[in-house]
């Protein structure tokens, strides 16, 4: 696991507060695109480009990588500034943004795929909205998942009407924004989740915790995280309180299992409890990762140790 090392944060003056908080605002509102770095072909897999409406008609740009025999399929949705590949956390301007919270190494999602590919599924896995080389919409703002949402309704709607996957019992592996995605689209539009097997969910966060937490890795002082949402407010017209996936968690309808770094510095445990909590059905599972603060790691774990993951998807979607 990744050792990280905090520092007392340092004193800042109002000005420099200022700063941070519309550097925050800038980052959080409208973040800068991640790109799509490697190849299914870098783990020797078939696949192939896609492209496909979101609900609301935004293009959506993914990978389709086949399981030859298979008739299950994993739908992959990624973090926040993320892409489809992973995030590369080791060069700027990511890396600025990031070391200071102890997450300033790559994350390459191609070895999750390989897995899931190995393992007997079909893989779809995209970029949302305003993220990698799919469409901008909604002023290219993250709504952390009132609109992206749509894009998670849109990847099933393509699932089912394309041929070769029409019949194929899905399963979806979505990561922090794209599970906070997921939780807004089964509030907003249940109905499409109804054939929908089971979901993996690494790291849901509530917007609001993550961002108090930034703020205090920074030296800004715990209150002035209310100037940072009227900031966003007046940036995307979202609040706090519109974007809570502790309430979209009580809508969840199938098979969850959620994991999450314990000591994570850019979190706290209450807040997946919480979320795991408010799941109302007995078929969840709640898994925690120590011996790290770094939020990455989570990322990760999958491919590091994936037993528990698959065992989740083999038993519902069998």
């Amino acid at each position: 696991m990744t050792e990280v090392t905090t520092n007392e944060a340092p004193r800042l003056s109002n000005d420099h507060i200022n700063d941070v908080l519309l550097r925050f605002t800038e980052r959080f509102g409208q973040p800068q695109r991640s790109p799509v770095l490697h190849s299914p072909s870098e783990q020797n897999l078939d696949y192939e480009d896609v492209t496909f409406p979101s609900l609301d008609g935004v293009p959506l740009e993914g990978w389709f990588i086949p399981a030859a025999g298979s008739s299950k399929l994993i739908i992959a949705n990624h973090p926040m500034g993320f892409s489809r590949s992973g995030l590369p956390t080791q060069f700027e301007p990511w890396h600025s943004v990031w070391a200071s919270s102890g997450n300033g190494f790559e994350v390459n999602f191609l070895p999750d795929y390989k897995i899931l590919h190995d393992a007997g599924y079909n893989v779809l896995t995209y970029d949302l909205r305003n993220h990698g080389f799919s469409g901008a919409a909604n002023g290219g703002i993250v709504s952390s998942g009132i609109f992206e949402a749509r894009d998670v309704v849109g990847s099933l709607q393509y699932v089912r009407n394309r041929d070769q996957t029409r019949d194929m019992t899905i399963g979806l592996f979505s990561r922090c924004l794209g599970c906070n995605s997921t939780f807004s689209a089964m509030t907003q539009f249940p109905e499409v989740f109804n054939e929908v097997r089971c979901l993996v969910a690494p790291q849901p966060v509530t917007p609001q915790i993550i961002l108090a937490h930034h703020l205090a890795l920074a030296g800004v002082p715990a209150n002035r995280i209310q100037d940072l949402e009227q900031r966003i407010v007046l940036r995307t017209g979202i609040g706090f309180a519109q974007i809570d996936p502790r309430e979209w968690a009580k809508r969840v309808r199938i098979p969850t299992f959620l994991y999450q770094v314990h000591d994570d510095v850019l979190t706290q445990p209450s807040d997946v409890q919480t979320m795991f909590d408010n799941i109302p059905i007995g078929e969840k599972k709640l898994q925690w990762i120590y011996g790290t603060t770094a939020r990455w790691d989570g990322y990760l774990e999958f491919q590091r140790r994936p037993q528990p993951m698959l065992e989740w998807f083999k038993k519902y979607m069998s």
